[in-house]
């Protein structure tokens, strides 16, 4: 059993942000203490939102009270998510060095919630920039999606030797020692996790279906907070497709069991057809 440290938003209805990791994580049989840096009635996607950003400060006099309650050197992993400003990202640094000193094991997941292909950054530019320059150098493992990965690094990410290079130029920088990209640039229908580390590149890969709900990302970063491989997510997605919502809760007895997908090696980094993407 993982316990977990979750810092990222939070809604009443649906499943994105925390409302996602940690339904998922539970299921999967691990604890989750939650940290919500914006509290909203649902995803903005859908036509009426309300809601509003909870202030850094209250957030650490949150994290300072479970400290002095002995409640935070036990944590496992911390995962950190939304972060909407510069004062959310300082937060998240800072108790990054709280947690490390308290315990110097601790895994450090960071999902750089920036944008995506479609809408580009969907957070300011100056949280943007403070999660690149002074969160992500942080982390053991990031997990981007594709134009996440292209943003931080200002590198393309269009293809698979791409999205390798892109990530690699991170990992030799010293920001971080493991990159996760996910729906990686693959052959139309198909989607999965592309994991890059200095030595060695694997790829999991699935079909990509339509009608998906949002907080897939979000899944995903709690099943690599709570240390297993993404093999899982595929079943959720399915499980889920078509509904307004993850499906985490009412279908957990079906994709907590469902069979890990075994990823497979990428030798050859300049040629991604030979792998049947």
């Amino acid at each position: 059993m993982t316990k977990v440290l979750a810092l990222s938003s939070w809604v009443a209805t649906g499943h994105v942000g925390l409302s996602a990791a940690a339904p998922v994580l539970q299921a999967l049989g691990h604890r989750v203490t939650q940290l919500p840096t914006v509290i909203l009635s649902n995803h903005p996607g859908f036509a009426h939102v309300s809601g509003a950003q909870v202030p850094p400060d209250q957030l650490d006099g949150m994290v300072q009270a479970m400290a002095a309650n002995g409640w935070l050197g036990d944590h496992d992993a911390l995962l950190t998510g939304y972060l909407p400003s510069p004062a959310h990202v300082e937060l998240a640094c800072q108790l990054i060095d709280q947690l490390r000193r308290l315990n110097p094991q601790i895994r450090v997941i960071t999902d750089p919630i920036l944008g995506d292909g479609a809408t580009g950054l969907y957070i300011a530019e100056a949280a943007a920039t403070a999660t690149r320059d002074r969160l992500v150098p942080l982390a053991d493992t990031l997990t981007p999606n594709a134009f996440e990965l292209g943003w931080l690094t200002g590198q393309a990410t269009n293809t698979l030797p791409q999205a390798i290079a892109a990530a690699r130029q991170l990992i030799a920088a010293g920001c971080t020692g493991r990159v996760l990209v996910t729906s990686p640039p693959l052959a139309e229908g198909r989607t999965g996790v592309l994991e890059v580390t200095a030595a060695r590149a694997t790829l999991c890969c699935n079909p990509a279906r339509q009608d998906v709900p949002h907080g897939t990302g979000d899944a995903v970063s709690a099943m690599i907070a709570a240390g297993l491989a993404p093999g899982q997510l595929d079943a959720l997605i399915a499980v889920s497709t078509g509904a307004p919502h993850l499906r985490i809760v009412e279908t957990a007895g079906h994709w907590t069991g469902a069979a890990a997908v075994a990823p497979s090696p990428l030798k050859d980094l300049t040629e991604p057809a030979g792998h049947g993407l």
